[in-house]
């Protein structure tokens, strides 16, 4: 009897030590994997603030449910921090708060504010990288950001927010790729989650009552493609005055 009880002590001890090892591998393991994607933040970050300003031509096309609008000719303007104004000389711009450009340099800017969570790569081999608030204030609650590594460049992200719900912006690159400024860019959300900004009328699609809960649960989207960019040549801040 005196045998086993010293011989379980053994095994026991033993498996303490391989549990221990284990729990000191994973750990390394995860800092290093959260290392690793804070330094490919960082990476992207220095990309981003090689862009100051920029103004940009493009064609959008909106596909709304209770908007009813062409596919115009809009003129893109941005500048540091996260000031943007999109001008549509024929009607609306309807694009959300928080969209294209904004959410994401406000997240680069802030990095130190977040928790960063290394989510490995998905089945398109894109790097991801979930990003959470450290504060509970913050109007983002979760950001997922989908990387080309090799490229350095944000191909989408999926961001959930306090005030105006989840949205997905997907991006295509071509000769911009340099300042992360891309070619194409969709923005989905859901229009349950959206509250329109006040002040404007829209004019609602055939067949749509203004009214009822046949807006809910539909998803909008919003599609950009530039023609070109004029970067860093200055931008008036009257401009974004509107």
């Amino acid at each position: 009897m005196i045998y086993k009880l010293s011989f379980s002590f053994k095994r026991d001890k033993g498996f303490r030590k391989y549990l221990f090892a284990i729990m000191i591998f994973l750990f390394t393991t995860t800092q290093i994997e959260a290392q690793n994607a804070e330094a490919i933040l960082q990476k992207l970050k220095q990309k981003l603030e090689k862009v100051n300003d920029y103004e940009a031509r493009g064609k959008m096309k909106m596909n709304v449910v209770f908007i009813k609008a062409p596919v115009a000719d809009v003129k893109v303007y941005y500048k540091k921090p996260n000031m943007l104004r999109i001008i549509n000389d024929n009607g609306i711009s309807f694009i959300p708060k928080g969209s294209v450009n904004i959410s994401l340099n406000n997240i680069f800017a802030d990095l130190q504010n977040f928790d960063i969570i290394d989510a490995g790569n998905d089945s398109a081999g894109l790097h991801v990288i979930k990003m959470l608030p450290k504060g509970d204030t913050a109007d983002i609650v979760l950001s997922t950001l989908y990387i080309d590594e090799k490229n350095l460049l944000i191909k989408k992200s999926k961001t959930t927010t306090r005030e105006n719900g989840s949205y997905e912006l997907l991006m295509s690159y071509g000769k911009y790729a340099e300042y992360e400024l891309p070619d194409k860019i969709v923005f989905s959300f859901n229009t349950k989650d959206y509250k329109l900004p006040k002040g404007i009328t829209l004019d609602y699609d055939e067949g749509t009552e203004k009214n009822n809960d046949k807006l809910k649960n539909k998803k909008g989207t919003v599609e950009i493609i530039y023609s070109n960019y004029v970067i860093n040549k200055g931008i008036d801040n009257k401009i974004f005055l509107h």
